[in-house]
């Protein structure tokens, strides 16, 4: 009797599964620190523009509701669920991009990025819809081909396979970041699925060549423009990048705002919701340049702690990714991390003039509603493959 209440024991040992708390909690504390960091960037303006010094946050707030719902939803359905809806999501993606251009695209700072959602005021941006598909259809694609990854046809499709939506987000929305980061993101997930250093190596230098030979066109065009004459406006911020102060009150004003911010809060900040750079100084404050808002109110060290948050976020992914049940499970976590990763890495690296300026937001923290959806969507994801893995018996 004794050893049929044992062997009944340990195979309910074996049939537990993992569930990531640890990935759940970063999270959350992400949302909550960013919905702080919203109201006290944003406070003063949205005051001014709307007479509700909450009126970013609470919109974030909304935002983060739907998000958390669908995350929950997402997290409790089985992730093999998903590699049917590869496809069209694929096909959806491409098609969301050319609504922008309709009546029911809207625009926003001379940019149109989004689509109007009838009904709960909020904006949809087909970019954050691709960067989930991609994720989705490349994972598919990797355990489809399997071993003929590996092969160079191989390599060379799968980075032909995200170039329509590349191309569609960059030339008809004008989203230079949004391109770069789901082409990161498919370089991410091939080089994982096919670790060939060789062929990713002359990539990187051809990657590098290119944009230095960008960067002399830049600042060639710059040096020959007459006086007056319009110069090309990503070439504009490459020649800001180098030398704001050479346009202070134009290109390079935001840069130079922001750089101001993060030096004038020292090691320990100024304090939450006394920085100076927010009331209309800074451009953005609650969106791209949040994190030049962190440094200014807390400091290097609220700095360090937020970059320490996302790399335990990135290696609580990188454990469950390296635990998958699966190849398909653990190129879906891959995607996610390589989205995360990407997007705060070149997120700080802007504000801190590290790289030329763009438009990108730090996740989780910064104000948009359609990123942190669909950001909260992909964690949903990384649950469901988290809950696949098996508890080993004790």
């Amino acid at each position: 009797m004794r050893a049929l209440a044992k062997t009944k024991h340990k195979k309910k040992a074996q049939t537990e599964f993992f569930f990531d708390y640890s990935l759940l909690f970063i999270v959350l504390f992400l949302l909550g620190f960013g919905l702080v960091m919203i109201y006290s960037a944003s406070s003063y303006e949205a005051f001014q523009t709307y007479q509700d010094t909450t009126y970013y946050m609470k919109k974030q707030l909304l935002a983060i509701i739907i998000g958390m719902v669908m995350m929950g939803f997402v997290a409790n359905i089985p992730y093999h669920f998903w590699e049917r809806f590869a496809l069209l999501g694929y096909l959806v993606s491409m098609a969301l991009v050319p609504l922008v251009k309709t009546p029911l695209g809207v625009e926003s700072h001379g940019a149109s990025r989004w689509i109007r959602i009838p009904g709960i005021g909020l904006n949809l941006q087909p970019a954050e819809v691709g960067k989930l598909c991609l994720i989705l259809f490349l994972a598919v694609m990797v355990c489809k081909m399997g071993k003929n990854v590996r092969t160079f046809k191989g390599f060379l499709i799968m980075l032909l396979l995200p170039l329509p939506v590349v191309l569609e987000i960059y030339l008809i929305t004008q989203n230079l970041s949004s391109a770069i980061i789901i082409m990161a993101i498919s370089v991410l997930m091939v080089f994982v699925a096919s670790p060939d250093y060789k062929k990713f190596i002359i990539m990187g230098v051809v990657v590098v060549a290119a944009a230095a030979l960008v960067v002399f066109l830049a600042t060639s065009s710059t040096a020959n423009a007459a006086e007056g004459e319009k110069v090309n406006f990503r070439f504009g911020r490459i020649t800001a990048w180098l030398d704001p102060e050479s346009d202070s009150q134009g290109t390079g004003f935001q840069t130079l705002q922001g750089l101001y911010a993060i030096g004038s809060g020292g090691v320990w900040g100024k304090g939450l919701g006394q920085s100076m750079q927010k009331l209309n100084f800074l451009p953005e404050a609650q969106n791209d340049m949040i994190f030049s808002i962190i440094c200014e109110e807390l400091g290097l060290f609220g700095a360090v702690a937020i970059i320490v948050m996302f790399i335990m976020l990135l290696w609580r992914m990188m454990v469950i990714a390296n635990n998958a049940p699966d190849l398909f499970g653990a190129m879906l976590v891959v995607g996610v991390m390589g989205h995360i990763a990407v997007q705060a890495i070149l997120n700080i690296a802007v504000v801190t003039n590290t790289i030329p300026n763009t438009g990108i937001s730090l996740p989780f923290i910064s104000y948009g509603g359609s990123s942190v959806m669909f950001l909260l969507i992909e964690i949903g994801l990384v649950l469901s493959v988290a809950k696949g893995i098996q508890l080993k018996e004790l």
